[in-house]
Order: structure tokens, then C-alpha cells, then sequence
């Protein structure tokens, strides 16, 4: 749990390739997340494919990085799952175990933001030409770190309140 409180977004990576072991151990950890009902509503797309990501840079204003990024993973939820409500909060809980575990295993990554924009979401679906079952949720760019960081201690007193 110590990687609770190291993990930090990384927007620069190397020009290396992620290995195969690194990645499955990622969406491993994904898939190890609790959902409502177990439902399980997630869908992985993993792509080091450099035109794909350059397009996909294009999806957000904060998706720039992608054009530069190895690889991606790019997230998407089933819209049949048993409780759909619940479906953004179960892919938000996979993302943040991706992020843990990328972390744990000393790469660098950042969650880009795509659920709830539905434009955003949208252009994703366009792009990966998604079934219509599934909606896109998040895209997770990932790699070895070239920048290093230092996340700051964020427990703030003033947000805690006991009744």
C-alpha cells in the first residue's frame, strides 16, 4: 500500500517498449477490482500503435501527451451490465488499481479523462469503432517514466470531520 502515497501522474515517457508480462500484471490488477453486483463491466483496449494514439490525442484537451505516449490503454464499459449505474464508479475502481500497479512495477502513467464527456466519449467510440454495447470511459497512457516526481502529502486536517 506505501505506492498509495508515491503514485504521481507521469506525462513524458521513454521510447521503450513495455513488455508483455508488465502489461498482462497491469490488467490483471484492473480486473482484480470490485464492482457492484461483481459485475464486472469492463473492456481493455492496449495499443502501442503510434497513428491510433496520435488520433486519440485528439479526443480531449488533456489527451495531447497520447501523440507522444509507447502505449495506451483505453478503457470501456459494458452498457448491458447488471446495474449500469453503478458501471463508471466500477471502471474508475479498475483504472485506479491499473495506476497502482504500473506504478508498483516502476513505470509511469496517467488516467486521461474521457466518462462523462459524451463528446469525448463519442470520438473515442468513433475512433476504436466500439460496439454499440460499450462506452468508453478512460484512457490510461503508460510507459517508462522520463521525468521523475514526487507526490506531496495531501492529508488535510481541515477535510476531515468527526461526528
Amino acid at each position: 500500500m506505501a505506492n498509495l502515497f508515491t503514485r504521481v501522474s507521469i506525462r513524458k515517457f521513454q521510447d521503450r517498449k513495455i513488455e508483455k508480462k508488465d502489461l498482462e500484471y497491469i490488467l490483471r490488477a484492473a480486473m482484480a477490482a470490485p464492482s457492484a453486483g461483481n459485475q464486472q463491466p469492463w473492456e481493455f483496449y492496449v495499443t502501442d500503435d503510434k497513428m491510433l494514439l496520435q488520433e486519440l490525442s485528439k479526443t480531449s484537451p488533456y489527451a495531447g501527451l497520447l501523440a507522444d505516449a509507447p502505449q495506451a490503454i483505453i478503457t470501456a464499459y459494458r452498457k448491458d451490465c447488471k446495474i449500469p449505474e453503478y458501471a463508471q464508479i466500477d471502471m474508475s475502481i479498475a483504472m485506479e488499481n491499473m495506476w497502482l500497479a504500473t506504478d508498483e512495477i516502476g513505470l509511469g502513467g496517467v488516467w486521461i479523462g474521457i466518462a462523462p464527456v459524451k463528446e469525448r466519449m463519442q470520438a473515442v467510440e468513433a475512433i476504436l469503432k466500439l460496439p454499440e454495447d460499450q462506452s468508453a470511459f478512460g484512457i490510461f497512457a503508460l510507459g517508462y517514466p522520463a521525468e521523475e516526481k514526487k507526490q506531496e502529502d495531501r492529508y488535510d486536517t481541515e477535510r476531515v470531520h468527526f461526528l
